[in-house]
């Protein structure tokens, strides 16, 4: 099922792209594996998928130990300081950064590894305050600090949208996180490339193509409804 899932993901990212005049090499898919085994993963495998979203650490490491080395992990939910020095050499990409002290752990962790780390910074675009992830306003003074830490590397912004029933009700933050990203980049920031617009999820990332994302994060959509029991 989650083959078949991914194929009609798939077909609406293409179609996404065709209506923005995109093409569709400009976004990237990450199947969101959370709370999923690692078999649904291996199912996607052999149709090249390599993008893999993962929210907790733990999760994240085990599933790295179990699965082929060419797998990209991205690291897309809160991270805790103290869970940084498990992670920074498994992930491709640490989407979730929102602090300057979380950065200066990153960049610490980096150091000792030598080794540069690529991270987005998280932004809370609709001012929820459930959401973790700094405010559009203060983002540009953030990444200004991140930016000067050595061994970390500012590729853009995250955000996680409002859970909406009508996609279309997120349109506003999807075009107000792109502007940020363009402003952020006219900006030429040293160690700072504003290239990866991560938004939009299995609710909404049609539209979250259509305003510029270039990463999309789909979990529901692929491997079907979570099941948190444990």
């Amino acid at each position: 099922m989650v083959v078949e899932n991914l194929a009609e993901v798939e077909r609406k990212v293409c179609e996404a792209c065709k209506r923005a005049g995109r093409s569709r090499s400009e976004v990237t898919l990450i199947a969101v594996s959370k709370t999923k085994p690692v078999s649904m993963i291996e199912e996607l495998l052999p149709g090249g998928t390599r993008d893999f979203g993962e929210n907790k650490v733990q999760e994240l490491c085990e599933k790295y130990e179990q699965l082929p080395k060419d797998i990209r992990w991205h690291l897309i939910g809160h991270l805790q300081r103290n869970k940084v020095k498990y992670v920074v050499d498994k992930a491709c990409l640490i989407h979730s950064v929102d602090t300057l002290r979380l950065a200066q752990t990153i960049s610490e962790e980096a150091v000792k590894r030598q080794m540069i780390v690529p991270i987005l910074v998280e932004v809370n675009v609709a001012g929820e305050e459930s959401k973790f992830g700094v405010s559009p306003k203060d983002t540009e003074d953030l990444i200004r600090e991140i930016a000067k830490l050595p061994a970390i590397f500012v590729q853009g912004l995250m955000t996680i949208a409002p859970f909406v029933t009508d996609p279309e009700e997120n349109r506003e933050y999807f075009v107000n996180l792109k502007k940020l990203s363009v402003d952020i980049k006219s900006k030429n920031i040293d160690n700072v490339c504003m290239n990866v617009l991560s938004m939009g999820m299995t609710g909404d990332y049609e539209v979250a193509i259509e305003e510029g994302a270039t990463m999309v994060r789909v979990g529901t959509g692929i491997f079907g409804e979570r099941n948190y029991i444990k």
